[in-house]
């Protein structure tokens, strides 16, 4: 049996944990969780018990460039002579609904740090990893906040909204660089996860966005790359 391996950020709660459960049901699996704080994650440290293939948890703090970087050697060792097939950016946060007059300075800032900072100084540093595998797929998790044709939220949301429409550029300089690799960014529908970002009046569960996701990630092809999609496959406008 072929193993295919990834690599999840931002896996201890959410829609991370949930993608970390969804993957664990296949032997076929090898897959990487990764967060803050290890020991802190309860959630997911259950989810050891239920795995079919290998599950491995590690540290990596998506605000620390220091964490990012040390990271990528645990996961080499771990990987041994395998590539990584996919490195799903999933890490994120809001700061609230904020219009575009009433944020704070330092919200902003944090925000594009992880936001857009983090999953290209992950995409950079874990680049021959991904080079080295058979799949060669980055997933960026966006949204469709992001997009500047629906404006979905009008002027609330505005530092979310201007940090993940900063992502899906970035996804298409991604997929311009390194036309080998299958570089896309996804929204994950209006889902009950956090707060602000769903909460309970959204629409879908996280497993019902989770399971559109990985059928869509697993099926892409090179000329799906540069693409802004929905967690049902349909393709969003910039």
């Amino acid at each position: 049996m072929s193993t295919s391996t990834w690599l999840i950020t931002g896996s201890s709660r959410g829609l991370g944990l949930e993608i970390v459960r969804q993957l664990i049901r296949s032997p076929a699996n090898l897959v990487i969780a990764t967060c803050r704080n290890p020991a802190n994650a309860t959630a997911l440290q259950a989810l050891k018990s239920d795995a079919k293939g290998p599950l491995h948890i590690i540290p990596l703090d998506v605000s620390d460039p220091n964490s990012i970087r040390s990271s990528v050697k645990t996961v080499g060792d771990i990987l041994g002579e395998q590539g990584l097939d996919y490195l799903y950016n999933n890490a994120g946060i809001t700061p609230g609904p904020e219009a575009a007059f009433d944020f704070e300075y330092s919200a902003l800032l944090e925000t594009l740090q992880v936001n857009i900072a983090a999953p290209a100084l992950i995409s950079q540093v874990y680049l021959p990893l991904v080079e080295k595998s058979n799949r060669k797929v980055i997933v960026n998790v966006s949204s469709a906040l992001g997009s500047l044709a629906l404006n979905t939220w009008g002027s609330v949301q505005s530092v979310y909204s201007v940090t993940k429409a900063g992502l899906n550029m970035l996804t298409k300089k991604q997929a311009n660089a390194k036309p080998d690799l299958i570089v896309i960014t996804v929204s994950p529908g209006w889902t009950k996860t956090g707060k602000y970002m769903g909460g309970s009046d959204a629409t879908l569960e996280p497993y019902e966005s989770v399971e559109g996701q990985l059928k869509l990630v697993k099926g892409l092809t090179l000329q799906d790359s540069g693409k802004f999609f929905d967690q049902t496959g349909g393709i969003l406008p910039w």
